[in-house]
């Protein structure tokens, strides 16, 4: 095998690798058009040669960015979500495909991924007004990185360009800490929302640390008020379209909660008195019903819940999602295990719930502090006295 390159105009070049069929004899030759110096030519021409007899060369393909994305969306459709798979195609056809569509995918480089993120945060917004957020630069950065995996497992490109990148060089976004209240002022919240029926969510939100989709997919048969506890094994999901669907926990992960005595009178409370709305409609109510519910009994949309406690918890300036940040600091203030906060909140590992929640443990510095003062100055006092 051998190869060679031939200048076609200045700066750019053609590099001709030549190699035998090993079964007809018969020579083939691979054309590859670089732009560089004569130098990068040579040096591209030797790296291209050593893939080929590494086996790991890979055809030059005139696919561009745009036409493998919506191939790659095509096939993950059916392993995720219909949300997640919504989310992943906006991001592809409305963020990344104007940026970098149009280029060859085989001809794709780190520096043209860099240089689409710098772009996406200065002029990246449609509507031509500014930039996207460092938040969303980062979701392109991630279902990029993803798309691109694929591509090289299907051997359309040696190696993924956004992974050789710099961590310095992929966006970065800041953690927002979500506003929470205190006890004091989730109490006034209960007494101003008792009478209405956004008080059961507001009770498992904030005395259960329940996402949203978890509560409008809890059923009373995963409530078990005699010992307790309740089961999270499901969470609702609504998308764009409207299309609502029931789908395992987050991260497939069930878990169980033990409810607050508060929260079984509440939950007691209530179950009595949607049976009796539904029996008023004709209706039986057995465990298979969801434990929130419309007036009909027809299960409550996510984005409906959102709507209606949103604009009541306005004067607290807290959302449903701030109610469960608040059941988590509300723990930590109380020198609850963060293991205990990280199981009850369904998070995947201790880790997230550090880094989520760090901001809410203060004092979690100067305990150990005085923990460790006070371990090391009781081992110095009995030094001395056995010393004396």
């Amino acid at each position: 095998m051998k190869g060679h390159i031939r200048e076609r105009s200045p700066g750019h070049w053609a590099i001709i690798i030549e190699q035998r069929n090993p079964a007809t004899g018969k020579r083939k030759r691979k054309w590859h058009s670089y732009k560089g110096t004569k130098r990068q030519a040579q040096t591209e021409c030797a790296r291209l040669i050593s893939e080929v007899k590494a086996g790991a060369y890979v055809e030059p393909s005139k696919t561009t960015v745009a036409e493998f994305l919506t191939r790659w969306l095509k096939h993950i459709k059916p392993n995720v979500s219909p949300r997640t798979h919504e989310r992943y195609e906006q991001i592809a056809t409305k963020n990344l495909a104007p940026l970098i569509g149009a280029k060859i995918l085989s001809k794709l480089q780190p520096i043209d991924v860099s240089e689409a993120y710098s772009n996406a945060l200065e002029t990246g917004r449609r509507d031509g007004k500014g930039g996207l957020s460092p938040r969303t630069v980062h979701h392109m950065h991630r279902v990029l990185y993803s798309a691109l995996n694929q591509a090289e497992r299907w051997k359309l490109i040696v190696r993924n360009p956004a992974a050789l990148l710099e961590k310095r060089d992929r966006p970065k976004i800041e953690r927002k800490a979500v506003r929470t209240i205190d006890a004091l002022s989730t109490a006034a919240v209960f007494d101003a929302a008792r009478e209405r029926r956004l008080f059961v969510p507001l009770v498992l939100a904030s005395l259960c640390g329940l996402r949203r989709g978890e509560i409008t997919a809890l059923r009373w048969k995963s409530v078990d008020l005699e010992n307790g506890q309740l089961a999270v094994i499901a969470s609702t999901e609504q998308t764009d379209a409207g299309a609502i669907r029931e789908k395992e926990a987050k991260s497939g992960r069930a878990r169980t909660v033990a409810l607050p005595a508060m929260a079984v009178e509440e939950l007691r409370r209530w179950r009595v008195t949607q049976a009796q709305e539904l029996l008023r409609l004709g209706v039986r109510a057995d465990d298979d019903w969801h434990v929130v519910t419309q007036f009909d009994g027809s299960p409550l949309q996510p984005r409906s819940l959102t709507h209606v406690v949103s604009a009541f918890l306005k004067d607290w300036k807290v959302t449903l999602h701030g109610l469960r940040h608040s059941h988590a600091s509300h723990m930590l203030a109380s020198n609850i295990h963060p293991k205990v906060v990280q199981e009850r909140l369904g998070h995947s590992s201790i880790a997230i719930t550090m880094d989520v929640y760090s901001h809410l443990m203060p004092n979690m510095q100067g305990e150990a502090a005085a923990a460790v003062d006070g371990v090391m100055r009781a081992a110095i006092n009995k030094r001395a006295d056995d010393v004396g």
